[in-house]
């Protein structure tokens, strides 16, 4: 497991990435929700472009370990995500505010997608 530990941190880069070019290029054309959106959805395909790569290049042992990677990812996330955002200054209703649908926000697709991935990749190889 200390492998896909290790493979979690270019994951926290694509997301850097992604965000500052949603800041830096196209935020400014669109409404700040849209460009939000927009950005979970580049961000799903870009973690997904990578982590099938991961798990082609490094596939798991198992469908479980699959598993327990994917769960890995996403506790990796929500803890570098709310630990820098409370450092930050953030309150915790305002982190919670990305994570709520009914308001047209988006970013709870990340976690999941971050749980499901290794395992549906891995099961595409079976």
């Amino acid at each position: 497991m200390l492998k896909y530990f290790l493979l979690w941190f270019p994951m926290l880069f694509i997301a850097i990435v992604n965000g500052t070019a949603r800041d830096l290029w196209y935020k400014k054309y669109i409404t700040e929700l849209t460009a939000r959106q927009l950005s979970t959805f580049s961000l799903l395909l870009l973690l997904g472009i990578y982590m099938f790569f991961i798990v082609r290049k490094f596939p798991p042992a198992s469908a479980m370990q699959a598993l327990l990677t994917g769960v890995c990812w996403m506790l990796l996330t929500l803890g570098f995500e709310f630990g820098f955002g409370l450092y930050r200054g953030h309150t915790w209703a305002q982190l919670l505010e990305d994570y709520n649908i009914l308001k047209g926000h988006l970013w709870l697709l990340i976690p999941l997608w971050l749980i499901c991935a290794p395992y549906l990749f891995f099961s595409m190889q079976k």
